[in-house]
């Protein structure tokens, strides 16, 4: 798809800060244990979407935070949704081989070294919203601001959200199984990177999170299901990952449930939706309609 000029400036913007500050945050791969840390920057580092970052800064800068002040959301966020793929990858769950075009973490380094890179990338992101002085809140919203990505993170969350999903697998779900599966293993991190974003903005009370929130519902649904749609008619050496694996193993998608025609038009009508609850902002917001519409045409 053709974007907006303007939104590929921000998207690159963006991409450099949060690759930025994992290089910052992230230990060298030249420190002990150097296997573990070059697993870690393996897994975090490289071409990646950056969608959930990308998420932070659009809603803080709709919210009207400085950039600086969103680096730390940015990264934490980055680096949970990194350590949750390293996790999803091993044989114990999806057994993938490929993510972001070349050999997942597991298959690069050895499944033991992907655990704990797993796990430490995960501590890592707590680390470093308890720590970054630039980030510019005071301490309880610092404090929401972790709380925030813990629960997005757990049981309530996107691990419950990938428990849901191996349960699921080779059994027949209903719509409304499959919607509350994808609510927690995938919405949950992108409504956390707008919550986040506008947390590091100081505005937790302000009455235009509770759209900013619906949007982030409706685009977290709609990233899914176009995900699963780029499964059936996407090409692997642009998605970066096997094309096919969901039907493969037998997991519960939207175009196996409902059909790719009603899946494709499902995305647009969250997109719709999540376009009408940001209506009211002024154009500091038009990232995030961008973004929206990136989310419906990406290839990958």
């Amino acid at each position: 798809m053709t974007l907006d000029p303007a939104f590929q400036v921000f998207l690159g913007d963006c991409r450099i800060r949060v690759e930025r500050a994992l290089h910052q945050w992230l230990p060298p791969d030249s420190t002990q244990p150097v296997r573990l840390h070059g697993a870690m920057r393996y897994a975090a580092l490289g071409d990646g979407k950056r969608v959930r970052p990308v998420l932070v800064y659009a809603a803080g800068q709709a919210l009207g935070a400085r950039p600086e002040c969103l680096d730390a959301a940015a990264c934490a966020v980055e680096l949970i949704h990194a350590y949750s793929l390293v996790h999803d990858d091993l044989p114990a769950m999806d057994d993938d081989d490929l993510r972001r075009g070349r050999a997942t973490c597991h298959k690069a380094y050895d499944e033991a070294t992907a655990i704990l890179a797993g796990d430490a990338l995960q501590t890592l992101a707590f680390r470093v919203l308890c720590e970054d002085d630039e980030l510019c809140v005071n301490r309880a919203d610092r404090l929401r601001m972790i709380a925030e990505l813990a629960h997005a993170s757990g049981s309530r969350g996107m691990a419950g959200g990938q428990a849901l999903d191996m349960e699921a697998t080779g059994r027949e779900i209903d719509l409304a199984q499959l919607e509350n599966l994808h609510i927690h293993k995938t919405g949950a991190l992108i409504l956390a990177s707008v919550r986040l974003g506008g947390l590091a903005a100081g505005a937790s009370s302000d009455a235009r999170m509770s759209g900013l929130e619906r949007y982030a519902k409706c685009i977290g649904l709609a990233f899914q299901v176009r995900d699963d749609v780029l499964d059936v008619e996407g090409d692997t050496a642009v998605l970066g990952k096997t094309r096919g694996k969901d039907a493969a193993t037998d997991k519960a998608t939207y175009p196996a449930l409902i059909g790719l025609d009603a899946a494709r038009e499902m995305t647009q009508r969250l997109i719709d939706e999540a376009l009408d609850n940001i209506a009211t902002f002024d154009d500091a917001a038009d990232p995030l309609r961008q973004l929206a519409h990136y989310i419906v045409g990406r290839t990958r």
